[in-house]
């Protein structure tokens, strides 16, 4: 088994290379292997900030050329791609229609799908790449008769696996992970590129979302949406506080409700439902979010979609744990049903399932199932 899209022969690889420390160790690691590699960089952002100084993302003139300069320690051939509007489309006003909804998206799961192996890496495959190369901590195994699959990176710490539930079998084949089978630290990571003489050894990891530079996503969406005042509410209608827009909120929420009527109980309240129709936010005790099932439309199967019920794991959030699931697909939606209540759950967030390590598949979660009050 391996790692790479058939490593038996050397590929052309296309290195996407955001300007940070993964991807240009990702590149430098595909050309030490014998490939012949390419970088490039995607210009995301229409109107770029020059630096990175209080742009937390990964979209800046600084990146692209912190990008280059990797590039050219690695000594491989470098551009740069505008690619801000199908960007602009495909995420970002995705994340503001999601959240108009009322939903919780992921634009990084979002990006992976449309962009880096969507828009990238069709324009790759035209122009005769073999693989996309990206700095991901994941795995894809190739077994004996050419199947492959998505797996967890070696460093469960590191492993980005979740935000690729989306990619599908044709998008696997061309995927390449060179940092995923591999247990490292980040400082080992960092002191790898140091040794590759490369700049980027030291600088910052990207933070937050990379298209809202200064981490304010509320506000972002206020601009874009407009503000909007509407009712704070218990569960049973009764009005404890007013907001600015139902958009700056997320199912599970807790800080920031600004409700000056504390609970009977004394107890912090958190966010239970959000209504864009009356732009309304229900918010009540914490295990009012404990939710034992759901439903999750648009699936994606990382190889063979499943047939009948079966026993998996579930993701919930890129940073999550894992916990016990059956899961179904009915009438082209995935059914999904929790071993034990879990908490925290929105509507527009991805479910991803696994099969020990392996990535089964992704969907997004359309609604949920509560736990009724008193039941374990």
């Amino acid at each position: 088994m391996t790692d790479t899209p058939q490593r038996s022969r050397p590929l052309r690889v296309l290195a996407a290379m955001s300007g940070g420390v993964d991807s240009a160790v990702a590149a430098a690691r595909a050309a030490e292997a014998g490939h012949d590699v390419t970088g490039v960089h995607l210009a995301l952002s229409a109107n770029p900030q020059s630096f990175r100084t209080g742009a937390r993302g990964c979209c800046t003139i600084e990146d692209s050329r912190d990008a280059r300069r990797a590039a050219d320690v690695i000594g491989i051939p470098f551009y740069v791609w505008d690619l801000a509007d199908r960007f602009r489309e495909d995420v970002v006003e995705d994340f503001v229609a999601e959240y108009e909804a009322g939903r919780t998206p992921n634009p990084c799961l979002r990006c992976n799908e449309k962009i880096k192996f969507a828009a990238l890496l069709d324009k790759a495959l035209a122009l005769g790449f073999d693989a996309v190369c990206t700095g991901h901590y994941a795995q894809v195994i190739v077994h004996e008769d050419g199947t492959r699959e998505l797996h967890r990176a070696s460093d469960m710490a590191k492993d980005q696996s979740y935000v690729l539930g989306v990619l599908d079998d044709r998008q696997l084949a061309h995927a390449m992970f060179p940092l995923g089978d591999t247990v490292t630290t980040k400082d080992e990571i960092r002191a790898e590129a140091e040794r590759r003489g490369l700049a980027v050894a030291k600088k910052p990891d990207s933070h937050d979302i990379c298209f809202i530079a200064d981490g304010d996503t509320q506000g972002f969406l206020a601009d874009r949406l407009g503000k909007a005042e509407g009712d704070i509410v218990d569960e049973s209608g009764a009005k404890l506080g007013t907001h600015e827009g139902a958009f700056g909120f997320t199912i599970g929420q807790r800080k920031g409700l600004r409700i000056g009527t504390p609970a009977p109980d004394g107890k912090p309240r958190y966010v239970l439902d959000i209504s864009p129709v009356d732009n309304t936010v229900t918010v009540g005790p914490a295990s009012a979010l404990d939710v034992s099932a759901l439903t999750a439309v648009k699936p994606r199967w990382c190889g063979v979609a499943p047939t009948g019920p079966g026993t998996y794991t579930a993701q919930l959030r890129a940073h999550g744990g894992e916990t016990e699931v059956t899961a179904e697909l009915v009438d082209g939606s995935l059914e999904v049903t929790f071993s034990e209540p879990v908490r925290g759950v929105a509507p527009g967030q991805a479910i991803v399932l696994y099969d020990g390590t392996r990535v089964v598949g992704s969907a997004t979660i359309a609604s949920t199932k509560r736990t009724p009050a008193g039941v374990a």
